[in-house]
């Protein structure tokens, strides 16, 4: 467990600015692949490496930003307890899917039995005492 206080801060117009145009690096790669994708000339793999090209740049500037900084050390931490994570076995998971399917199909006999028995109570029993 993490038993650092952290401290919540605003953030700045330097990382706004840093946002904003990370921003405008990523509308910038889509705009670019759709405005040269109606052209045939340049080919789609090219434009898709822009627009990835683009995304990398733009998560690279968002990176060094305040909650950049806090993202990347949520997923360092994230992956620090993943490693802790006990993973079931193959025998493991066969036997426990085996045992929700068993359970599965038994209760839902058990109500659609359930239903046929009020359907039958309803229907022959009740509505022909009224009659």
């Amino acid at each position: 467990m993490n038993t650092k206080a952290e401290q919540t801060k605003g953030v700045n117009v330097a990382d706004i600015g840093k946002l904003v145009l990370a921003g405008l690096v990523l509308a910038a790669g889509i705009f670019a692949y759709s405005w040269f994708g109606s052209d045939g000339s340049i080919p789609q793999s090219v434009l898709l490496l822009g627009v990835v090209a683009a995304l990398v740049v733009a998560l690279a500037i968002g990176a060094f930003t305040a909650p950049g900084r806090r993202v990347r050390a949520f997923l360092g931490e994230s992956q620090f307890e993943l490693r802790k994570v006990v993973w079931p076995t193959r025998d493991e998971t066969l036997k426990t899917t085996g045992i929700i399917i068993v359970v599965v199909i038994v209760l839902s006999l058990l109500l659609g039995l359930i239903d046929l028995i009020l359907k039958s109570v309803v229907l022959d029993w009740l509505l022909k005492l009224g009659t």
